[in-house]
């Protein structure tokens, strides 16, 4: 199994790429990593690491792409860059999957240029996986397309359940469409129209029905479909909300001296909450439609983090994720236009 890693991605690259790198071998002793980048910053962190060096191929590259790069222009540009030569090392065959945590915008538009579409799929979705009461469930799209139809709704549900049988290991998954409350007559025309054909005979997919946003921390569902638009803002809101409560826990352990002994009886506890909630055990996000294995880590992630974004990669791979797809998809094909059968119930389109 190999690994294209863009080396020169990252707030803290390349340190932060190679001792992820490091990590990532230890549960995953057969992979492989290509390191795109500047050889002079890489060769000496990778000889601090001998066991590492053995399984590790460095190709020299000078350019990479910053953090503020316009998508259009880092894809005319950046063709020599280390994100652009690690994907065509995946279009090429010459790795399994790719890793980067550069900027998303770019590491999209240049998957999407080079590695293409998936045929019966329209458009890519971020896809990325977070803790919920039950276990942890799976949510698309998280920002890639603002606007969706019902059509890409369906494959998003479909690209998502074959990400939780691969990556979270779930049997059989149950899927939700996010929607403002869970009633039929809810909703606009692309989630209604959504519902009726994931509803239908024969769907590829175990579908819930609609769920609303406190359900998605409830663990309701094992798949979480919506458009990026929403998707994105529900993250955020995730985020800022698990930001808040950790603010508020250490204020409130700090207020007194009777609050700092109880943090001490506490501590083993606290302990056990911080690595359930830990964002570095949820990194890498997934850009899922594309004919390849690519992975989107956290720019400000740090080792930790980036050997888990690696290990999402790793598993897609070794659980055949997109044999999986391409036999989901052909099932999906033979569903009828969810138009069609609104218009066989007689209900409004």
């Amino acid at each position: 199994m190999v690994i294209a890693l863009d080396a020169m991605g990252g707030e803290q690259a390349p340190d932060m790429v190679v001792n992820g790198a490091s990590i990532a071998l230890l549960r995953f002793p057969q992979a492989e990593f290509l390191f795109y980048g500047v050889e002079s910053r890489i060769r000496p962190l990778l000889d601090k690491l001998p066991k590492l060096a053995e399984h590790a191929v460095i190709h020299h590259t000078d350019e990479f792409v910053t953090d503020d790069a316009k998508p259009s222009v880092a894809l005319r540009g950046a063709r020599r860059s280390s994100m652009r030569l690690a994907i065509d090392a995946v279009a090429a065959g010459e790795a399994d999957c790719v890793v980067s945590a550069g900027n998303t915008g770019a590491l999209m538009a240049m998957a999407k240029f080079v590695l293409k579409m998936i045929p019966g799929i329209d458009r890519p979705a971020i896809a990325s996986f977070m803790p919920t009461l039950r276990s942890e469930s799976v949510m698309l799209d998280l920002g890639a397309n603002i606007g969706c139809d019902s059509e890409n709704l369906v494959q998003f549900a479909l690209l998502g359940d074959v990400f939780a049988r691969t990556v979270l290991g779930v049997t059989q998954p149950v899927v939700g469409l996010l929607n403002v409350g869970s009633e039929d007559m809810k909703g606009n025309d692309a989630v209604r129209g959504a519902a009726l054909r994931l509803r239908g005979p024969g769907a590829p997919v175990r579908f819930h029905g609609f769920i609303e946003g406190d359900d998605i921390a409830q663990g309701t569902v094992d798949v979480v479909v919506t458009d990026g638009f929403t998707g994105n803002i529900a993250l955020k809101t995730i985020e800022g909300t698990a930001k808040l409560y950790s603010s508020f826990l250490r204020a409130a352990f700090r207020n007194s001296l009777m609050a700092r002994l109880g943090y001490l009886f506490a501590n083993r506890a606290l302990g056990k909450l911080r690595n359930r909630m830990d964002p570095r055990r949820y990194n890498g996000a997934v850009f899922l439609g594309i004919q390849g294995i690519c992975v989107k880590s956290h720019g400000s992630t740090d080792a930790l983090g980036f050997a888990n974004a690696i290990g999402v990669a790793c598993d897609m791979e070794q659980n055949g994720f997109l044999d999986k797809l391409h036999e989901e998809i052909q099932q999906m094909s033979a569903l009828p236009d969810a138009a069609d059968k609104t218009a066989a119930s007689g209900a409004r389109p």
